[in-house]
């Protein structure tokens, strides 16, 4: 009885090792990622139109873009703490390493957080001849990031341990709201710096937003962390 549970426990284990091996390449992790995350584009040039329709009878542009400011600040710190949480989870699902694990939970949401909502968005707006003025919450507001930032490692951490069978669940889950936050967050910026007739352009910008935010939030949901995880396999 002792020697047939251990066979059964010594496959089963094996057979939780090759669903984490075989069957989820890069390309089809971003394949399965993509459409949600277009969707999610989509349903922020809906909240961002009933924004605009709210603020049609504001006069003062100085106040939709001190309202705009506000809103961007508050979707990029939920932004940092949705990018640390997708990028544990999708890494743990991969690798038990710790160290690496720390590292690229902390690393990949400075990077591309500040890519998809400052960077990406700053370039867009000079493209389009709007008067931008680069914004760095990483370095200017460090005290008010840090908190979101170790927040969303710690969640990541607790929902990659005790959700193991529904990973999958949570991390389309995490990506979608991830991309969502991100697109609000990279809008506003963008409107908080005197785009407000983004709407007269919407086709333009809805491409937009899917290049920048949809890529930088892809690379650190999906691709970075199932690099990283996999780099030792491939020594």
């Amino acid at each position: 009885m002792a020697n047939k549970h251990v066979n059964h426990s010594h496959h089963h284990d094996h057979g939780h090792d090759d669903h984490h091996d075989h069957g989820h390449s890069t390309w089809d992790e971003l394949i399965h990622h993509i459409p949600y995350a277009v969707f999610s584009v989509a349903f922020c040039l809906i909240l961002l139109s009933i924004f605009g329709a709210m603020s049609l009878g504001t006069t003062e542009a100085h106040l939709v873009k001190k309202q705009t400011k506000l809103l961007f600040h508050s979707f990029h710190f939920m932004h940092i703490v949705f990018a640390a949480t997708g990028t544990l989870i999708t890494f743990f699902r991969f690798s038990g390493n710790w160290f690496r694990g720390l590292a690229v939970g902390i690393i990949s949401p400075v990077i591309f957080c500040t890519l998809s909502d400052s960077i990406l968005p700053y370039i867009g707006g000079r493209l389009l001849g709007v008067d931008m003025h680069f914004h760095l919450c990483f370095l200017t507001e460090l005290p008010n990031v840090l908190p979101f930032l170790f927040t969303g490692i710690l969640n990541g951490i607790v929902m990659s341990r005790h959700h193991i069978s529904r990973q999958g669940y949570y991390s389309v889950f995490s990506h979608f709201f991830h991309i969502l936050i991100s697109s609000l967050a990279s809008s506003f910026y963008l409107v908080s710096h005197g785009y407000v007739t983004w709407y007269k352009q919407i086709g333009p910008v809805f491409l937009f937003l899917v290049f920048a935010v949809v890529v930088p939030c892809t690379l650190a949901d999906v691709v970075v962390p199932m690099a990283v995880a996999r780099w030792h396999r491939k020594k």
